[in-house]
């Protein structure tokens, strides 16, 4: 983000409704009230996450539906939140982050009720995938509303000059709560069954709306509200090459057990867990970089890593070997989001960030929701392993595409 945009989205993030201005948080105080609102966010993938390394599995060979069903109950997620995300934006910039938020955990709530719904009718498999799906979709509206709510909530409470802060921590909160709930998952169905599973989804939700609604809440910025289609069209560069480089996290997301399974090895979990934990690492080490290098530069770095991780998975030819690719795509793929997102958000003025932010975050959703179906169909013709390959090669092309963004920006300040 230019110094220009900083300048003008912090001054708009300091206006209230009545104009009074809002006092930014002193500096010791700013990763206190980051940490306060991404909580929202880490409850609203945990969520997502207790299922993950669980549902593919239980698709595919406790129901008896083919690897392309499995990957499109995963997918169903990712469709949903990609059809609601506009609308989610345009409700934090309307009604405010708060509400959306609290709207989300709501989601997410039901959700989980359809999820226990779906392991009590096991005996039919037609009903049970049928209430996957409709959880699925539930969580989808879920995710879309909870995480963009919480970054502009954020935003809101700290200064627009935090954003790529408030983005990385809104990630770490995202791909921890990952880490740990694909393996808490697959130890709670083991140990209680998968209606245990339905069980926790609803009430961790539940206890985030709860909390949420004591939370103060953050003025609408007032202002021009731009349509979507033109933000859409200004950052859409920048979605698309955030898409190419998420079609590694939706392929490990979705095809890492089952890839495991072909195999016969063991700790398929565990993968989702160093992928989540060196996601956080990237950003906890590197959460300055942005700031320092550049957006563009960070994210280039990025996605070859995430490229070389996604290339050891896919000549993998052991367990061990396949958890450090699956570690060093979550290295490479935690800058790629706020990198490439500060960037898209500054070109929007201030009251319509939650608008940028939507239509930057429909790229990431869209390439989720195609990954999983294109997936169970590579996997299908060629098998586990040409997954891998076919998303570092979309890694690679991220590189090209980020590479020309960066020299067209260099030519425009010139």
């Amino acid at each position: 983000m230019s110094e220009e945009a900083l300048r003008s989205t912090s001054a708009a993030a300091t206006s209230t409704t009545e104009g009074a201005p809002v006092t930014t948080p002193a500096q010791s105080a700013v990763i206190v009230q980051i940490l306060s609102t991404v909580l929202f966010t880490f409850l609203a993938y945990m969520t997502i996450g207790i299922p993950l390394a669980v549902l593919p599995g239980y698709v595919h060979l406790d129901l008896g539906y083919s690897s392309f069903i499995a990957g499109l109950s995963i997918s169903v997620q990712y469709l949903s939140t990609f059809i609601t995300r506009a609308q989610a934006g345009r409700m934090v910039d309307t009604i405010g982050p708060k509400k959306t938020v609290m709207r989300g955990m709501l989601a997410c709530v039901a959700s989980g009720v359809f999820l226990v719904l779906a392991a009590w009718s096991s005996e039919l498999p037609w009903l049970s995938l049928s209430m996957i799906l409709v959880s699925r979709f539930c969580l989808g509206i879920g995710e879309s509303l909870a995480g963009t709510g919480s970054i502009i909530w954020g935003i809101g409470r700290i200064g627009a000059t935090h954003t790529a802060r408030m983005i990385s921590w809104n990630g770490i909160a995202t791909y921890g709560a990952l880490a740990i709930g694909a393996p808490l998952g697959v130890a709670l169905q083991h140990v209680a069954g998968f209606s245990s599973i339905g069980f926790l989804a609803l009430a961790l939700p539940l206890i985030g709306y709860l909390i949420a609604r004591r939370r103060p809440a953050v003025p609408v910025v007032r202002g021009e509200r731009l349509a979507f289609r033109l933000v859409l069209n200004r950052v859409l560069p920048y979605g698309i090459g955030l898409a190419l480089g998420t079609v590694g996290f939706g392929a490990i997301a979705t095809f890492i057990t089952l890839y495991y399974a072909s195999h016969n090895w063991s700790n398929a979990a565990f993968s989702l867990t160093l992928f989540g934990g060196f996601f956080i690492g990237s950003r906890l080490l590197f959460a300055n970089s942005i700031n320092r290098f550049g957006g563009f530069k960070v994210a280039i770095a990025s996605f070859a890593v995430e490229a070389v991780g996604l290339s050891i998975l896919w000549l993998a030819g052991s367990a061990e070997v396949a958890m450090i690719g699956a570690a060093l795509a979550g290295f490479g793929f935690a800058l790629v989001f706020p990198s490439l997102g500060v960037e898209a958000v500054g070109l929007v003025p201030a009251p319509n960030r939650g608008a940028a932010l939507g239509a930057y975050s429909v790229f990431l959703d869209l390439a989720l929701g195609i990954t999983g179906p294109l997936a169970g169909l590579i996997v299908g013709q060629f098998g586990y392993e040409e997954v891998f390959l076919f998303a570092a090669v979309g890694a690679l092309c991220a590189v090209a595409l980020t590479l020309s963004l960066y020299r067209r920006s260099q030519l425009a300040k010139e």
